[in-house]
């Protein structure tokens, strides 16, 4: 996204169509279009042929960009999934890999990232029926990796609305409940992580369609993203009008939950309220 952002603004300062550009590389317009969303890789012979359309001559910016090239078509550490890692899910672990803040809304269960493997085995489990269990460990084992953002060196920020009800949810018995609930606690005390509880009575979901993740990058030439997950695909929006429109909605979420301080109390209680139960029977 970088780099096609870089040539996209190299492109229009040179007055050339997507059309003209295009036929540089024996493309199409379109083609053009999803080089400069990032939407797919470089080609080396496809970047020197815009370059030199571009009029980029000197050999340090050449090699600048060539560099951009090789890093975007590398592979991620989550490569090795790829046999069954959706196209557009691997988009999204790239994009939240770089973020540098991670906004989340979620109203069904805890957010993917604060997720104990045995919580996360539990949904997986229950979302993947018909999946032996060695294929629903490689999904737990990759959504704990993907936790391992947080405990870098320069951790993203991350701000986490969470709905009552999901809080609620026993999902896996109770002592995967009682461990999940222990985790967040855990996780509230990090400098990086503010996670707001939103009340069953302030109706979240009346608010937005659905849970949604914004990305905001590091990088001026990234423009912030919205993802948004569906049963078989995903949607990335980055027009700012949309934008605009999540961005006031994620306002007005963080308006109406509990402040952030209150979150561990929050939490503590409604651990605490729920009758000490077993998940199976014990054994006579």
């Amino acid at each position: 996204m970088i780099l096609g952002g870089k040539l996209r603004r190299l492109r229009e300062g040179r007055g050339i169509t997507r059309e003209e550009a295009g036929e540089a590389i024996r493309g199409s317009h379109s083609k053009i279009s999803r080089l400069e969303l990032g939407r797919t890789g470089f080609r080396e012979r496809d970047l020197v042929d815009l370059l030199a359309l571009y009029g980029v001559s000197d050999e340090a910016e050449r090699d600048e960009f060539l560099e951009l090239a090789r890093r975007a078509n590398a592979s991620g550490w989550w490569h090795r999934d790829s046999d069954w890692l959706p196209k557009w899910f691997d988009t999204y672990l790239g994009l939240e890999q770089g973020a540098r803040l991670i906004r989340c809304y979620e109203p069904r269960a805890v957010p993917e990232l604060l997720q104990t493997a045995d919580y996360a085995r539990a949904l997986l489990t229950l979302a993947h029926p018909d999946k032996p269990a060695d294929a629903v460990e490689r999904r737990v084992a990759l959504r704990m990796r993907r936790q391992h953002i947080l405990e870098r060196a320069d951790p993203p920020q991350v701000w986490l609305i969470v709905e009552e009800a999901a809080l609620r949810r026993p999902i896996g018995g109770s002592t995967v409940w009682r461990q999940q609930l222990d985790r967040l606690i855990e996780a509230v005390s990090q400098p990086n992580i503010t996670l707001q509880v939103l009340a069953d009575h302030v109706g979240g979901p009346a608010l937005t369609d659905g849970g949604f993740t914004m990305l905001r990058f590091t990088e001026s030439d990234l423009p912030d993203i919205v993802y948004l997950q569906q049963l078989t695909g995903a949607l990335y929006l980055d027009k700012e009008s949309d934008l605009a429109a999540y961005r006031a909605v994620a306002n007005m979420l963080s308006v109406h939950a509990s402040p952030p301080q209150y979150t561990r109390g929050l939490l503590d209680a409604l651990r605490h309220r729920r009758p000490e139960t077993v998940d199976e029977p014990r054994a006579r």
